[in-house]
C-alpha cells in the first residue's frame, strides 16, 4: 500500500467510448490534494494505452468504464496486455463504473474496485493509502435549535391584539381550576426522580399517590401489577435480542444528511409501530438513511385513559404505548445529533406527557388545545386547562413544541384551524415557551371541496406559509405528514409526491417537515423499513435537485394568503367576544360539526376547584 505522505503519478483511462465525466471529477480531487495526474481521451484502443503506461510508469492506473455488453471480457483483456507487458508488478490497477462491484474487480484482476455512489474523497483516500473515513469527508450532524432564529413578534396589529385579548380570557378562565391530569403532572414533576427510577429503587409513596389519580386501568397497574388489556411485557429474550441488536447496529452505524445545502428543512418521521423493539429498528434506519428528527406516536386509547402505566410493554395497535421503560429505551438507542419528540397534544395526560419528555431527554413536544379538542376526543374544557399547565411544563424542562393543525384532516379549513394554532402560539409567548407552527401541507378536505388545488399542489399549500408569515415570526414545520392524502399505494408515487412536498417547503424556506413512509397510505399495519427508505432517498433527491432554486407560486397564492389572513381576524373576532375559549370550541368558532369538528368528551366534567 502506498505512503499516504508520498505524492502520487495517477493515470487515468475511460476504457470507454464516451464517458469520463467520473475520472474527470476525480482528477479534480487529486490535483487539489497534490498528486500527479494524467487524464487519457476516451476510446484508446487497449493497445495504445498498455503502451502509455509503459512510457509514463504511473504509480497507478484508474480505469473507468459505464455499462455495457462484453465489459467483462475487455477489462479482463486489458489487466491480461499489462500483465503480458510486465507491468503489473510496478503499478496498481483500479477500476470503476456503474457496473463494477469489489468483487467483480477482483475477479478480473484488478487491485480495487468501485461502484455506483462511490465519492471523490474516497478514491483519493484509497490512493493515498489511507483508510476513507466518511466523517472526515465532512458528513457530521449536530442537533439543531429549530426556534434560534425568532422573536416571536407580531406582524398584525389588529390579530396581535385580538390573540393577546384571548389570552387573557384563557389565563383568567384557567385561574384556579385542575384536573386529574394536572395533579399527575405536578405529581410526577415534584415526587418522581428519574435517576432514583433508574436505579430500580420503587417509590411506594409515589405510587400511591399516583394510583389514586388514575382510571381503574392505570390504577391497576400500581396497585396489583398489571399492565393495560392491550398490552404485553417485552420477554426477558426479546430484551436481550434488543442489546444485541444494539451493540451490533453501534458499531457500523453512520448517518446520512439529507440536505442539499444549509437552510433546507430538518426532516422528522414519526415511528409509533407499536413495538419499541420494532421502533428502534425503524429510528436506526431512518437515521443512517438522514432522518433528523423522531416522533414518539402514541396510540389513541393512550390519549383517552387517566394515568400511564410502567414497564417495557408492546402492543399490536398503531402508536408505541408511553412508559418511562419505553421512552427510556428509544432514548438510549438515539443518535446524539437526532431530534427526538414525544407528543403531548390530545388526550388526557397532556401536561404529565410534557414533564416525563422533559425529564427523560426529549428535545420537542407538542401541544395544540383547539386539535386536541376538535379532533382527538378530549373535552374542550379539560384540555384547556390542561393545556395551560402543559405549556407552563414546557417552558419549565426547556422544550419547544409544535402546534399542530391536523383537524384540517377532518374537514376544518385552514383559517379556523389555523385561528386555533395561533391561539395556542400567543398562550405560549406569553408564558415563555417556544411554540412551532404546523400547518397542514397536504391534499385536504377542504380543497377536495373548494378546488384550491385543482391546478398544482404548490399554490395553496404556500399561501398558508405566506399567511402564517404575515401574522408572526415563528417557526414553521409543515406536515403532518407533507403530500398526506396525495400518497397512493404506487411506492413511486408516494415517494415521489413526498419529495415534491419537500422541496416545496425547502423553496419557502420553513424550518422542518415532517414526512411518512412511501407505504404508509395503504399498509394497515406494519410500515416496512424499505418504505421509509424510499421517501427518505427521494427528499434527498428533491432536495438535490433544486438546491438554492425556487418553487414559483403563481399569484393566485398571494390572493389566497390575504383571504386566509382576513378569515383568521374573522374567527379571532368571534372568539374573542365568546364567553370563554371552551365555549368558542363548543359553539364551533374554531370548526363546526359541519365541518368535521365535533368536541371530545373524554375527560368531560373533571375540571375542578383548586
Amino acid at each position: 500500500m502506498a505512503n499516504c505522505l508520498e505524492r502520487k503519478k495517477v493515470l487515468l483511462v475511460p476504457l470507454d467510448p464516451v464517458h469520463d465525466i467520473g475520472l474527470k471529477m476525480i482528477r479534480r480531487g487529486l490535483d487539489e490534494a497534490g498528486h500527479q495526474t494524467m487524464l487519457l481521451p476516451p476510446d484508446l484502443p487497449p493497445e495504445e494505452i498498455v503502451s502509455i503506461i509503459s512510457r509514463e510508469s504511473p504509480d497507478q492506473v484508474l480505469v473507468s468504464r459505464t455499462l455495457g455488453y462484453g465489459v467483462a471480457e475487455l477489462l479482463a483483456r486489458f489487466v491480461d496486455l499489462t500483465d503480458a507487458a510486465g507491468l503489473r508488478d510496478r503499478t496498481t490497477l483500479v477500476v470503476g463504473g456503474m457496473a463494477i462491484r469489489p468483487e467483480l474487480a477482483a475477479e478480473l484482476g484488478f487491485d480495487a474496485g468501485f461502484g455506483p455512489g462511490t465519492s471523490v474523497d474516497e478514491v483519493v483516500a484509497y490512493i493515498e493509502g489511507r483508510p476513507y473515513k466518511p466523517d472526515a469527508a465532512g458528513i457530521r450532524k449536530e442537533k439543531a435549535d429549530l426556534t434560534a432564529r425568532y422573536g416571536y413578534e407580531y406582524r398584525h396589529p389588529a390579530i396581535a391584539k385580538l390573540l393577546e385579548g384571548i389570552v387573557d380570557g384563557i389565563l383568567a378562565w384557567a385561574e384556579g381550576k385542575t384536573s386529574p391530569g394536572i395533579k399527575r403532572a405536578r405529581l410526577r414533576d415534584e415526587a418522581w426522580d428519574v435517576e432514583t427510577w433508574r436505579q430500580g429503587k420503587l417509590d411506594g409513596n409515589f405510587n400511591d399517590a399516583y394510583a389514586a389519580l388514575c382510571d381503574p386501568v392505570a390504577e391497576a397497574f400500581y396497585r396489583k401489577g398489571e399492565v393495560h388489556p392491550k398490552t404485553r411485557r417485552q420477554s426477558k429474550e426479546e430484551i436481550a435480542r434488543l442489546e444485541d441488536y444494539l451493540t451490533s447496529v453501534e458499531k457500523g452505524m453512520t448517518v446520512r444528511r439529507l440536505q442539499h445545502r444549509e437552510g433546507q428543512p430538518k426532516v422528522f418521521i414519526q415511528y409509533g409501530t407499536g413495538c419499541p423493539f420494532m421502533d428502534i429498528a425503524h429510528i436506526k434506519v431512518c437515521e443512517a438513511w438522514g432522518a433528523d428528527g423522531v416522533v414518539h406516536f402514541d396510540p389513541s386509547w393512550g390519549a383517552r385513559t387517566e394515568g400511564f402505566i410502567g414497564d417495557f410493554l408492546t402492543h399490536q395497535e398503531d402508536g408505541s404505548v408511553i412508559t418511562p421503560e419505553n421512552l427510556s429505551w428509544i432514548k438510549a438507542a438515539l443518535e446524539a445529533s437526532t431530534l427526538w419528540q414525544v407528543r403531548a397534544h390530545r388526550g388526557l395526560n397532556t401536561p404529565e406527557t410534557v414533564v416525563l419528555a422533559g425529564k427523560l431527554g426529549a428535545d420537542l413536544t407538542k401541544i395544540n388545545i383547539a386539535y386536541g379538542a376538535l379532533a382527538a376526543g378530549t373535552d374542550p374544557a379539560r384540555l384547556t386547562v390542561d393545556g395551560v399547565e402543559a405549556i407552563r411544563m414546557a417552558v419549565k424542562y426547556n422544550l419547544p413544541f409544535d402546534v399542530v393543525t391536523n383537524e384540517e384532516l377532518a374537514g376544518v379549513p385552514a383559517h379556523k384551524a389555523f385561528a386555533g394554532m395561533l391561539i395556542v402560539a400567543a398562550l405560549a409567548r406569553r408564558l415563555g415557551g417556544r411554540p412551532m407552527l404546523q400547518p397542514l401541507f397536504a391534499f385536504s378536505p377542504e380543497v377536495m371541496v373548494s378546488g384550491q388545488m385543482r391546478d398544482n399542489y404548490i399554490d395553496f399549500n404556500a399561501a398558508k406559509i405566506e399567511a402564517l408569515r404575515a401574522i408572526i415570526d415563528a417557526p414553521i414545520w409543515p406536515g403532518a405528514p407533507i403530500g398526506f392524502l396525495t400518497q397512493t399505494e404506487d411506492r413511486v408515487q408516494s415517494s415521489m409526491t413526498t419529495s415534491l412536498h419537500a422541496a416545496l417547503a425547502a423553496s419557502l424556506n420553513v424550518d422542518a417537515v415532517s414526512i411518512a413512509s412511501s407505504d404508509e397510505a395503504y399498509s394497515g399495519g406494519p410500515i416496512v423499513a424499505a418504505s421509509r427508505v424510499d421517501t427518505l432517498r427521494a427528499v434527498a433527491e428533491g432536495f438535490r435537485f433544486f438546491g438554492e432554486g425556487r418553487v414559483e407560486p403563481t399569484k393566485k397564492a398571494n390572493q389566497w394568503a390575504t383571504e386566509i389572513v382576513e378569515k383568521i381576524e374573522t374567527v379571532l373576532k368571534a372568539v374573542a367576544a365568546a364567553p370563554s375559549f371552551p365555549e368558542a370550541m363548543y359553539t364551533g368558532l374554531l370548526g363546526s360539526k359541519e365541518e368535521g369538528a365535533y368536541p371530545g368528551r373524554g375527560g368531560r366534567g373533571t375540571v375542578t376547584e383548586e
